[in-house]
């Protein structure tokens, strides 16, 4: 009952935009750590497909960024963002991909209205993504925390930043990116 009450109330304070902040939330994977590699059934403008992490390496810097939940009030808010900055991330050959632990057919229609079609969205239900890359929720850990990371083509997380709040996420990895890209400018 009492952990009913807790994820209720976690869930009310997610959906209602505020930041909730944990000490215990900084246990995510670092700069020079290697990203764990993934593969996980996606959806971009409402078409599922196979995602793999590997593969977009290939083509450059990979954003990746968990979120707790679809259609809640930060996270719409964030995929907005980050579907406004695509167009940004593509000019120094980054790739953004999100990650949630609901399911493809939640996902499938958040990739269209709230995503807009401008990148994939991962479904995570068994977590064992969340949960490679450190970024469960505190107390919840088969949710996701609200964390980016900027992984270099390489495999190496570059940037990592977690906070509840949706407003920095988008602004602070594309400068982790343009930073990359000023830095192996050929």
């Amino acid at each position: 009952m009492k952990r009913t009450i807790v994820s209720v109330a976690l869930a009310a304070l997610m959906s209602a935009g505020f930041a909730v902040y944990s000490s215990s939330a900084c246990a995510t994977l670092k700069p020079g750590d290697t990203a764990p590699p993934f593969t996980a059934e996606a959806s971009l403008g409402g078409k599922a497909y196979t995602y793999s992490l590997a593969d977009e390496l290939k083509k450059g810097p990979v954003v990746l960024y968990f979120y707790p939940a679809a259609f809640t009030k930060g996270c719409t808010i964030e995929a907005h963002e980050f579907a406004d900055a695509v167009d940004e991330y593509k000019k120094y050959g980054a790739t953004v991909i999100g990650v949630s632990h609901d399911n493809i057919d939640t996902l499938t229609k958040f990739s269209v209205s709230e995503c807009r079609s401008k990148f994939p969205v991962a479904a995570d239900a068994d977590s064992k993504v969340i949960g490679a890359y450190d970024a469960g929720m505190p107390m919840h850990s088969s949710m996701a925390n609200r964390v980016s990371y900027v992984i270099a083509p390489d495999g190496k997380i570059i940037y990592e930043y977690t906070s509840l709040s949706p407003e920095k996420h988008v602004e602070n990895t594309l400068k982790a990116v343009k930073d990359w890209a000023q830095a192996h400018k050929q």
